[in-house]
């Protein structure tokens, strides 16, 4: 993953990090996100950890229960046609 440092987020220095790790880091469990920057550049970020949401069977199902069937042989066939399948690393 690629992040932009102009995105939402406090700067902290390395120094304050080390020094305040605890705070930072109930703050970031918190949803917060530290730009942490080295000699006033930015050199890494902390996010909060996407947290995993739970879906009971029973709403899946309803929420597929209109969906058109797959045909598997055209599904593959079209999935084949997209992606290259090249062994050969690309120079």
């Amino acid at each position: 993953m690629c992040y932009n440092t102009a995105m939402d987020g406090r700067k902290v220095t390395q120094r304050e990090l080390r020094n305040r790790s605890g705070e930072i880091l109930r703050a970031v469990n918190q949803g917060e996100t530290f730009i942490i920057t080295r000699h006033g550049v930015a050199v890494g970020i902390l996010l909060p950890v996407r947290r995993p949401r739970y879906v009971p069977r029973e709403t899946l199902v309803s929420a597929f229960a209109d969906a058109a069937p797959i045909d598997r042989a055209r599904f593959r066939a079209e999935i084949d046609a997209g992606v290259d399948q090249e062994l050969t690393p690309r120079a």
